[in-house]
């Protein structure tokens, strides 16, 4: 097994052809000019009366005035410096006292698209973006998962979350009272499959007549010992699917049998606001008991709950990557599937570049 430790440093490089989540589409609601940077770019992010979302770039052509505090009208913004009035195109479409709007009068528009209350971008060429490479969640619109979306703002490198969700060993101990449940999780169990993916990977685990993780009591009201298992799957650029499961110890999961289980199905999209801090989105959804509201709310406060262990510690190594720079981790065994992400990441950066510099 190779796991090589120059495969773990950070870098500062984006992969710009591909889709990245740039908000959830209720942060747009009632002409919302919503400010976010991604990928080091300030962006404005709207929707008009048309009901479409738009990406601008979040700086008037004339001056550099930030848009976002600006006004909507219609489907165009107005830069309240000088009044020049742009369309979802990025077009200056009129410039007060002055009949004409000089050619090339415009500011950057992005490629954007809306699915399952997800507000996607491509920040990279336009005409290579391609809908169809949207990595899907059907379980965010079907009607049998309920959930409540979210988001969290890291400060720490995108690739260091990455880490952290690809690897289920810290539950035992990052989240011993909250979503791990016992340390023999980790000391334990094994990934039972490994797929090593063209754009990820797929990691599968399972935890036999283990503790109930304490999320999980919170909703069930049972210490009973279940059978447990989670298979993690990873998309370039940092797209995480989690499906989980919890059934009675002993009623079958090995052999397939999930009729009793209780299933819960994870989507968390990481998108680089810097090269040190991450826009992070996402929901945690059951399929049980779903006429219940309350079961979709503590699982959420669970999940805050956990994060935020996580967040600690993510946010701690950014700090000490930033005061040594040259520092460098050692992997593990464990480490393998995360090694295999970050090689295929610097294989498509790299051919990225190599094309841009080739045109």
């Amino acid at each position: 097994m190779r796991v090589a430790g120059d495969d773990l440093h950070l870098h500062n490089d984006y992969l710009r052809n591909c889709w990245y989540v740039a908000a959830w589409a209720h942060e747009l609601i009632d002409g919302r000019l919503l400010a976010r940077t991604i990928l080091d770019h300030p962006i404005l992010l709207y929707k008009g009366d048309s009901g479409s979302a738009v990406a601008l770039d979040d700086r008037c052509c004339h001056r550099g005035a930030r848009l976002s505090k600006g006004r909507l009208e219609g489907d165009c913004v107005r830069c309240m410096y000088h009044g020049l009035k742009f369309d979802a195109s990025g077009a200056c479409v009129q410039i007060p006292g002055q009949d004409m709007v000089p050619k090339g009068m415009s500011v950057r528009s992005y490629p954007v698209i809306e699915r399952d209350s997800l507000v996607w971008i491509w920040t990279g060429d336009a005409d290579k973006a391609d809908p169809n490479l949207i990595v899907d969640f059907p379980y965010l619109r079907e009607p049998g998962w309920r959930g409540v979306p979210d988001y969290l703002h890291y400060d720490a490198n995108y690739l260091l979350i990455v880490d952290n969700l690809a690897d289920f060993a810290h539950l035992a101990f990052v989240h011993r009272h909250t979503l791990g449940g016992s340390e023999e999780y980790a000391f334990k169990t094994k990934p039972v499959e490994v797929e090593r993916q063209p754009r990820g990977f797929r990691v599968k685990r399972m935890h036999m007549n283990a503790e109930v993780p304490p999320f999980h009591r919170k909703v069930t009201r049972s210490d009973a010992r279940i059978d447990r298992w989670n298979v993690g799957t990873m998309h370039i650029p940092g797209i995480f699917f989690l499906e989980s499961g919890f059934a009675p110890a002993g009623s079958g999961i090995e052999r397939g049998d999930i009729s009793q289980a209780r299933q819960y199905r994870n989507c968390q999209f990481f998108t680089p606001e810097t090269a040190k801090t991450t826009h992070f989105f996402w929901n945690y959804l059951h399929n049980w008991n779903t006429d219940d509201p309350t079961i979709a709310l503590s699982l959420h406060d669970s999940m805050v709950e956990g994060f935020h262990e996580d967040k600690a510690i993510i946010e701690q190594q950014q700090r000490t990557f930033d005061a040594d720079p040259d520092f460098r981790m050692h992997p593990i065994a464990a480490d393998a599937p995360l090694a295999h992400f970050r090689r295929v990441l610097a294989q498509l950066i790299a051919q990225e570049k190599g094309a841009a510099l080739a045109a």
